[in-house]
């Protein structure tokens, strides 16, 4: 699929927004967790460019090859992930698809009971930044490097 729209180029200043926000949470919260839950968001939204990202920067920074596939049925994984990777990835899914869910109270208050106040509102910066680069390489074709790659 041939890209749409060099977004990047389009619209410089509404990326380097998106990066401050970026920064900031890449600072706020533990990279692996960010990342964590940056592919969980991209494997509903499927967005391959991000899979493709997420999983190489999860798989470089040592997360298990068996924990990396886990991902999507971490909830059936047992204790390959911790508690608050658990409710993180959790509160991504529920928030991620707020327009099916609502973010019923059961959710927030599992996230609450293993992140604090500022946790919680940074990862729902987070999913809330994912959603966002994701519906934009969706929405303009972006290409993953696994394509790219193939030449």
């Amino acid at each position: 699929m041939a890209p749409r729209l060099d977004y990047n180029a389009a619209a410089p200043a509404g990326m380097k927004a998106l990066g401050g926000v970026y920064g900031y949470v890449s600072q706020s919260l533990p990279r692996m967790l960010v990342n964590l839950v940056y592919l969980r968001i991209s494997l509903i939204n499927g967005c391959a460019y991000c899979i493709d990202m997420h999983s190489r920067d999860l798989t470089k920074d040592g997360l298990p090859q068996e924990k990396l596939v886990l991902v999507p049925v971490w909830h059936e994984a047992g204790a390959l992930f911790s508690e608050q990777e658990k409710a993180a990835l959790r509160w991504a899914e529920t928030v991620t698809s707020v327009a099916e869910t609502a973010v019923p109270e059961a959710e927030f208050e599992a996230v609450r009971a293993v992140f604090s106040e500022k946790e919680v509102a940074d990862l729902t910066i987070a999913i809330g930044l994912m959603n966002a680069y994701n519906r934009l390489a969706i929405s303009f074709r972006n290409t993953s490097a696994a394509v790219k790659a193939l030449g």
